[in-house]
């Protein structure tokens, strides 16, 4: 038998230098966190903002957002500076995160739907360009297979530490600073502004970004990108990735509403749970990608969906209030929930790889736009759902409000059924994948010595220049 081709890689990164990438995870992950759960109660709940309004602006917007992510990777794949193709967009990106933060955050009394949306439109547009920046820089970070898991893993570690300190702020703070409270969200938002660029800082400051060789500037054409995400290994990665997005993501926004109303926990405890369901990622993101050296990026997410399922069910059929058992499962449930978006995105990079010997033109940008699509799919069709439903059933999110029985199973059936569905579905869109560790050490192999050729004819070409020059 014989055993599969070696790439030939560059030198293994350094944990250092996947820090220093990392850290542009730190505001990013509590911001989606914060905007996924926190927000829509604080507008619902202290702001005054009906639920069926609070979820008519998130989908509205979501909609809008859908255009961003697709927009702004072709425009990444066309982009080349002195700095970059990927830092550019990350840097230009992070001042309108932060000015769109600071006026969700700090909102003045009486403000409607229509500045939810205003200022949600420039949050996401702001969020796009830094975060697929992010994404699409891993990439060509790490070009081999199980460094790419490694290193995805260690982007996703590094946000789920920076959102349990937010979690944490109650404690560190001694209940001065709470998540769930409306007095303490325009600090929370200053917290994350005074983030973005010291993360920022230390990204730019201490990882390379290496483009990829190329014989001759690129074209681009509708048809390239339409053929890049018809191709059988990208339509399960999309498919995949908006159910894996859809299972976990419907139990966010109704987060603190369940644990308080259904399982009778009080505000600040339910945020504390949230710490365990988070914090697991810190454990989780590395086993699941050190298991994927094992059996593979695919197969990985397929046990972990499996074991979601488990966990998930578990964590239902518990009893009311009990809050060690309750931590313990929600632990469980975030350690498997954490091995869905480190692997989903290496295994984009690794299909832009394909795509790139195949085509020789680099569409990596695109392709992580169609992932982060999903997950604002997903995201619009969860809260834009479940917030009606929750309204039909007679559901009231102001502070203080006696909910009926009726209302309360309502929620508890809302929590239940959509995220063990969806996940199982996302890892059934697995059987059949094909770019396997075995396949992608093949095209990496290919793609050094293409690459290696482009860089040796660029080098002869410069030093003939001045002697073909006309009147030499």
């Amino acid at each position: 038998m014989t055993s599969p081709p070696k790439a030939a890689p560059g030198a293994r990164l350094s944990l250092h230098t996947i820090l220093a990438f990392a850290c542009l995870s730190i505001p990013a992950t509590p911001l989606v966190l914060i905007m996924g759960v926190y927000m829509p109660r604080f507008y619902a709940g202290h702001m005054g903002v009906s639920l069926a309004a609070v979820g008519a602006a998130f989908t509205l917007v979501r909609l809008i957002d859908i255009s961003f992510d697709p927009l702004v990777g072709m425009a990444m794949d066309r982009t080349r500076t002195f700095a970059g193709r990927y830092r550019p967009w990350v840097v230009a990106g992070a001042p309108i995160l932060m000015f769109a933060i600071y006026k969700l955050f700090a909102p003045a009394a009486g403000v409607g739907m229509g500045y939810m949306v205003l200022w949600l439109v420039v949050l996401y547009l702001g969020n796009s360009m830094y975060t697929l920046g992010q994404a699409a820089w891993g990439a060509v970070l790490a070009v081999d297979y199980h460094q790419r898991s490694r290193t995805y893993g260690w982007m996703q570690a590094v946000g789920v530490a920076a959102s349990v300190a937010f979690l944490l702020l109650p404690l560190l703070t001694h209940g001065r600073v709470q998540p769930g409270k409306h007095e303490s969200m325009p600090l929370i938002g200053w917290l994350l502004v005074i983030a973005i660029p010291a993360s920022l800082a230390v990204t730019l400051l201490f990882t390379p970004e290496k483009i990829a060789p190329q014989s001759a500037r690129q074209t681009f054409a509708l048809s390239d990108y339409l053929g890049a995400i018809s191709r059988p290994e990208m339509r399960r990665i999309i498919a995949a990735d908006l159910s894996l997005t859809l299972g976990p993501g419907t139990t966010g926004p109704i987060f603190l509403f369940f644990f308080h109303d259904a399982k009778g926990f009080s505000v600040a405890a339910a945020g504390t749970l949230l710490v365990f369901y988070i914090g697991a990622g810190l454990v989780g993101s590395p086993f699941w990608a050190a298991l994927a050296k094992r059996l593979g990026k695919h197969r990985t997410v397929q046990l972990a969906c499996v074991c979601y399922a488990v966990t998930q069910a578990t964590l239902m059929a518990l009893p009311r209030a009990l809050y060690l058992p309750t931590a313990v499962g929600m632990f469980a449930v975030g350690f498997c929930a954490s091995a869905f978006i480190p692997l989903v995105r290496a295994m984009v990079a690794d299909v832009a790889d394909e795509i790139r010997l195949e085509t020789s033109k680099d569409l990596t940008s695109v392709l992580y736009s169609m992932v982060t699509t999903t997950a604002k799919i997903g995201a619009a069709i969860s809260i834009g759902v479940i917030f009606p439903i929750l309204a039909l059933v007679g559901y009231q999110a102001a502070d203080n409000v006696a909910n009926t029985p009726h209302a309360i199973w309502g929620l508890e059936m809302c929590y239940l059924f959509a995220p063990i569905a969806f996940v199982v579905v996302g890892g059934a869109m697995f059987f059949g994948y094909r770019l396997d560790a075995r396949r992608h050490a093949e095209v990496r192999s290919a793609l050094e010595r293409r690459d290696a050729m482009i860089d040796e004819g660029a080098a002869l070409e410069s030093l003939a220049g001045p002697t073909a020059a006309p009147g030499g």
